[in-house]
């Protein structure tokens, strides 16, 4: 039996009623027979009118509930929540005041949600999303559009800002940059870029974006430089601290007033294309596979088709690779995944016609072209990765243009592309082996050290370390095996002219090889401390982690090393940037002002550097 009967009685006078003990108050116990009586009534009843019997009741409650657990044996449940008033339903459905630290949550989290997944500001206005948040949070208040634009925007833009300030004052041993001209398809819209990466104290890369401003009127050298100049008093960035400025081959930024240096995918691409075109049966097979891919592109009929022998061959479904004049590598994706696709084309023009097709001499050319394009794949993607710098630029040319020398199986038919593409390599870099900020850098970067180097260039690279270091302190015993490598420098030179006597199939990992054992007359002899020390470490490793673990060892060449290993050695960083801005400013925010358009960019690329944290 309830508790509630301590305090209540039936009606003698009817059974569906109960009568108070305490005010002899007539309660209806509900229900119209004896199967649907409750005690709802008369326990709210207690509860409102005679609260000190109400406690009784509930520890009364309590305590029979412990007893009937403790001959179950089971733990006696947790007490019973008190069920919600009227009250408590309307304050759960009263909406969140704007200035309430739920309701300023809530919006700084769809600012981010805009910032960082190239939403327009339109999003908050549709339904869909409005319904979404309706359903998660319905107590909460989208705001406009135009307070997330003109309100929310500014104020995220100023704290990312304020990070990035405190970022930049800490203690930078030299800073480098990229930078980058880009325009919009969608809006008359040209803006400048300024990333910066530097190496901190813990020999850790970092990385932000300073700025992608607008920039209006004549792109000259003139007024790059300004523009830079005033970018870099924003930031309040100290003109001794920049190392160095990476951009492509425009003659405006090479003009410009910046310590420079070019992009190497840049001028690789310069080199391939000029390499490529210079013979005529190349350029046709290049030709018909833009037309064979434009075909499949344009039709869905003939794709459809050609998915169907996809599936009788069981090879995946995957399109042809349409290729992209300002990236040579797209034109070897292309050729790629043609070559891939050789046996399904056969079927397909054994039934279906094509606007072109190879020959069987065309498809040796073209896997022929394939093998000789392969490690200026490889270098591109080495040198695009987000650790490369210019440490890389000498040792990979000097692998490329060695491996360029040599025969290979796989010669037929492009020797005068090959012999194109040494020569395009060599001039489009003659100068970088004698640049005394990759020299410098090559040498400092412990995968390297002067391994790649002349003899004259070994010298001169180590006196202007010995320049560098400060007090004209000399180099100690420790440093010289940092940087050095001993060895019969004549001989190494005259093993370089070889070539083997019979064609064989290489890589620019064998290129490697081969000249560290050329320089190295310890690089066999690995148990030795001598080898230990000249022999560089692997090229997979980080020569950031090494610098950071033997910092104690070479206090001043770890300091040096942080300067030079800082530069990258491509514009890359810009380019993403301005993938991101093709995002940003697009069909539906192509009204978007510049303005606007830098601060979203600046968030995006920033932000996530201290969500981290």
């Amino acid at each position: 039996m309830s508790a509630v009967w301590k305090h209540f009685k039936v009606s003698e006078k009817e059974a569906k009623t109960a009568v108070c003990r305490h005010c002899s108050a007539e309660l209806s116990r509900g229900g119209a027979s004896a199967k649907t009586y409750s005690t709802s009534s008369l326990i709210y009843h207690l509860k409102s009118r005679h609260p000190e019997h109400h406690a009784e009741y509930e520890k009364d409650t309590a305590a029979a509930t412990a007893t009937a657990a403790a001959k179950r044996k089971v733990a006696p449940p947790s007490p019973r929540t008190p069920t919600p008033s009227v009250a408590d339903f309307l304050e759960k459905a009263k909406k969140f005041a704007n200035d309430s630290a739920k309701a300023k949550g809530i919006t700084k989290r769809i600012m981010e949600f805009i910032a960082l997944d190239d939403q327009p500001f339109s999003v908050v206005e549709d339904v869909g999303f409005r319904r979404l948040i309706d359903h998660i949070e319905p107590r909460y208040t989208i705001p406009s559009r135009r307070y997330f634009s003109d309100v929310c925007l500014p104020e995220m833009y100023n704290v990312v800002s304020t990070h990035v300030h405190e970022l930049l004052a800490t203690d930078i041993a030299a800073l480098s940059f990229t930078t980058d001209i880009w325009s919009s398809d969608v809006s008359p819209t040209s803006m400048l870029s300024l990333t910066a990466q530097w190496i901190d104290t813990d020999f850790k890369l970092q990385k932000i974006v300073l700025h992608s401003q607008e920039f209006r009127g004549s792109h000259t050298a003139v007024a790059i430089s300004e523009a830079f100049a005033n970018m870099f008093d924003t930031w309040r960035i100290d003109r001794s601290k920049v190392h160095a400025v990476v951009s492509d081959n425009a003659r405006n930024m090479e003009d410009s007033d910046l310590k420079g240096i070019r992009c190497m995918a840049h001028t690789i691409q310069l080199a391939v294309n000029e390499g490529l075109l210079s013979q005529r049966s190349i350029a046709d097979v290049i030709a018909i596979g833009r037309k064979i891919v434009g075909h499949f592109k344009h039709s869905p009929l003939a794709y459809a088709r050609l998915q169907s022998i996809q599936e009788q061959f069981g090879m995946p479904q995957k399109r042809f690779q349409q290729d992209v004049s300002t990236r040579w590598n797209s034109t070897y994706y292309m050729l790629e995944s043609l070559f891939a696709q050789k046996r399904v084309l056969a079927t397909y023009i054994a039934d279906h016609d094509l606007p072109a097709t190879f020959t069987a001499y065309q498809w040796v050319l073209i896997e022929n072209v394939l093998s000789l394009l392969a490690p200026f794949e490889q270098i591109t993607k080495e040198i695009s990765s987000s650790d490369a710098s210019v440490a890389d630029v000498i040792p990979l040319l000097a692998a490329l243009k060695r491996l360029l020398n040599k025969e290979a199986e796989t010669d037929h038919g492009v020797k005068t592309t090959k012999s194109a593409l040494l020569e395009a390599v060599s001039t489009r870099f003659s100068q970088a082996d004698s640049e005394p900020l990759y020299c410098i850098a090559t040498v400092l970067d412990p995968r390297y050290k002067d391994h790649y180097l002349d003899v004259g260039k070994k010298l001169r690279t180590r006196e202007m370390i010995q320049a560098e270091l400060d007090l004209g302190k000399p180099l100690g015993d420790g440093d010289g095996q940092v940087m050095h490598s001993a060895g019969d420098e004549n001989s190494a030179e005259s093993k370089r002219a070889r070539t083997t006597d019979e064609p064989r199939t290489v890589s620019l990992s064998d290129m490697f090889d081969e000249i560290l054992q050329e320089n190295n007359p310890f690089a066999r002899q690995r148990t030795s401390s001598t080898a230990q020390q000249l022999v560089p470490i692997p090229r997979s490793n980080n020569p950031l982690e090494f610098w950071r673990t033997n910092q104690g060892r070479f206090p001043d060449m770890a300091q040096m090393a942080r300067r030079y290993l800082s530069a990258p050695c491509t514009s890359t960083d810009s380019e993403r940037l301005f993938s991101a801005a093709s995002h940003v400013i697009d069909e539906k925010r192509n009204r978007l002002s510049c303005e606007k358009a830098e601060k979203l960019l600046f968030i995006k690329k920033n932000l996530p550097l201290f969500l981290k944290k």
